[in-house]
């Protein structure tokens, strides 16, 4: 019986380690790391929607390889452009026309 309590243990020692590096790695919440940005969610969709001339419809919070940034989807004539603001200096640091938008496949 001594052997299964140990073996019961270990088990539950592992979990529990599993479950901290679980914690660890887990992505901060969007809304929590957004705070710290220097550039509020509307004042990136304002720049984006006057860099392509257009309207937002969508906006995200992500961690990208240039740091933290808005991705910004804005409609203008028709089209769909994916614009990217630094969080920190409000600079548009990437513009491309959105030819199919694979995001939405995922999110569901």
């Amino acid at each position: 019986m001594y052997r299964y309590t140990k073996i019961g243990l270990v088990a539950t020692a592992l979990v529990g380690a599993a479950v901290a590096a679980l914690a660890a790695t887990t992505p901060v919440n969007d809304a929590i790391a957004s705070a710290g940005a220097k550039v509020s969610l509307t004042q990136a969709i304002a720049t984006a929607e006057q860099h392509v001339g257009g309207k937002a419809s969508r906006a995200e919070f992500e961690k990208t390889k240039e740091g933290l940034a808005y991705d910004v989807e804005v409609i203008a004539g028709g089209k769909t452009f994916d614009v990217r603001v630094h969080a920190d200096s409000g600079v548009v640091i990437a513009s491309a026309e959105d030819r199919a938008d694979h995001d939405d496949d995922k999110e569901d």
